[in-house]
């Protein structure tokens, strides 16, 4: 038997590593492409294989639809207390501090005025990232003063949603948002002001059940989740498989739930020309 031995290896690493920085690749969830971290802001964080809408924040949004420089925040450091003196694995009050320091936000909305395609509006944005866009005082109170200056300036109301839902930490007091915004809508509506509902990945919960679904348009982005209660909730209580892709975007919008699924790349022209039809 003749045995052979390498003259010298095929690949010289010369003993290093090349390490590829933190943050420069990210997997994408739908269909596990790998995408450079370049590629996918240029894309407006969707996936450029499979269309997968990456979760994304108020910064983000405000960038995407909004006119360079023309956004205007209002009610920026509204912050949220501790009236019931809230406690599970950590304070509330130390959850809220600590939720600050790390996302660089006071609540889990921002609300503000802006020009989208020379179109003046007002704005405003949920961040999941701040406790799982929870709807607490300080997101009903920002929504309903928003609402107020779109009726007062007759600019249209624009509402991007993302979140689990209304905040436990405040009991009741989370729960009393719901009646309050609407309230707001209804009077926006008689003075026959514009309100467009954003429904991103997800919308469930007391938003849901509230201001979410209480537009003059709904446009949902692709594949987003868009409920009540979760499916597996719904699952364990009827004791049935539900339809394939329910409470999805396109499930919803076939069921007649949502009126538009636009893609992100086309949700500043979609709802400039809604707007336009709707106060033209």
């Amino acid at each position: 038997m003749a045995w052979f031995k390498r003259s010298q290896e095929n690949i010289s690493s010369n003993g290093q590593k090349k390490d590829i920085p933190d943050g420069m690749w990210t997997k994408c969830s739908g269909c596990g492409e790998i995408i450079h971290k370049k590629e996918l802001d240029k894309n407006l964080f969707t996936c450029p294989k499979c269309n997968f809408h990456f979760r994304i924040g108020s910064k983000e949004y405000f960038e995407i639809l909004l006119d360079d420089g023309s956004f205007k925040e209002m009610n920026k450091k509204m912050r949220s207390i501790d009236p019931l003196k809230f406690t599970d694995t950590k304070s509330y009050a130390s959850r809220v501090e600590t939720t600050i320091k790390k996302t660089g936000l006071y609540d889990a909305v921002r609300t503000g005025e802006g020009m989208m395609n020379g179109i003046p509006v007002v704005i405003a944005c949920m961040d999941f990232a701040f406790i799982g866009g929870s709807m607490g005082s300080v997101v009903g109170e920002k929504i309903a003063r928003a609402t107020d200056i779109a009726r007062k300036k007759r600019q249209p109301l624009i509402i991007i949603s993302s979140t689990g839902g209304a905040r436990m930490m405040e009991g009741a007091l989370s729960l009393m948002q719901m009646a309050k915004m609407s309230a707001k809508l209804a009077q926006l509506s008689d003075a026959g002001v514009p309100y467009i509902s954003i429904l991103t990945d997800p919308t469930t919960g007391g938003v849901t059940a509230s201001f979410a679904m209480l537009g003059d348009i709904h446009i949902a982005e692709p594949a987003a989740l868009i409920g009540f209660a979760g499916p597996r909730v719904i699952k364990q209580t009827i004791g049935k498989d539900l339809p394939k892709g329910f409470q999805r975007s396109e499930f919803l919008l076939d069921k007649g739930f949502v009126d538009l699924v636009v893609h992100r790349k086309e949700l500043k022209e979609t709802i400039s020309k809604v707007i336009r039809n709707l106060v033209g």
